[in-house]
């Protein structure tokens, strides 16, 4: 019974993580946000809520500064007040503007931003018994493998996670009438945006796939819709 002893306690803290995890995200994104009441940008979300039958897309700025998307748990888009700006500033446009909320909507479809949350708390969980089970035979490096592992688990989650919401997106965009053109142009400009928000490249950005990889996806996807019939 010993043996398995790290192996339960994961599990209790998978669930206890997860949790706490949603209620700590639901309350902060609560706290730190606002429906979003842009004319130009409700015409675009109007567009792709057509394009999805909805009689709405509800779009909520979240006051941060990082350029940044995000599909929380429960459901609801959020564009950070730093992702806002650079679209006033003209550094964005309306319709870049509307492939990131397509793509957050892809998220919330498929089912990405739920399991993200279970995820974090299973790779938390993943972490802690690895380290747990790994020191018993090397102590000092146990940790340092069991957190390798689970960084590299998570990257390639999310890297496919990104795919899958890409082209949700660009059918959704190219349904709506609004194109995949403005998808391509905002994943070329997402690097420097990122970076001169605050210097160092966020993670979500590090864990995304590579520009010229994304933009071949879609141009993948665009020449199949080309051949039928």
């Amino acid at each position: 019974m010993l043996k398995f002893t790290p192996i339960l306690l994961a599990i209790l803290y998978a669930l206890a993580m997860y949790r706490f995890s949603v209620w700590r995200t639901s309350r902060e994104l609560d706290a730190q946000s606002t429906e979003l009441a842009d004319p130009k940008l409700k015409a675009m979300t109007d567009q792709l809520a057509r394009a999805l039958d909805l009689p709405r897309v509800r779009v909520h700025i979240y006051e941060i500064d990082p350029v940044n998307g995000l599909a929380a748990p429960d459901g609801r888009i959020f564009i950070t007040r730093g992702f806002y700006r650079k679209f006033q500033t003209g550094e964005v446009s309306a319709e870049e503007m509307a492939s990131v909320i397509a793509h957050e909507l892809g998220h919330v479809a498929l089912g990405h931003s739920r399991r993200r949350m279970i995820d974090f708390s299973g790779q938390n969980a993943l972490r802690t018994a690895l380290a747990m089970i790994l020191s018993r035979f090397s102590p000092g490096l146990g940790v340092w493998i069991a957190n390798g592992l689970t960084t590299l688990l998570a990257a390639r989650l999310s890297r496919g996670d990104e795919y899958e919401a890409d082209a949700y997106a660009a059918a959704l965009l190219t349904k709506a009438g609004i194109g995949t053109a403005p998808q391509k142009s905002l994943f070329e400009k997402l690097e420097a945006l990122t970076s001169s928000a605050g210097g160092a490249m966020p993670a979500w950005l590090l864990s995304h796939p590579k520009t010229a990889e994304r933009i071949a996806a879609i141009e993948k996807l665009e020449s199949r819709w080309k051949s039928l019939p």
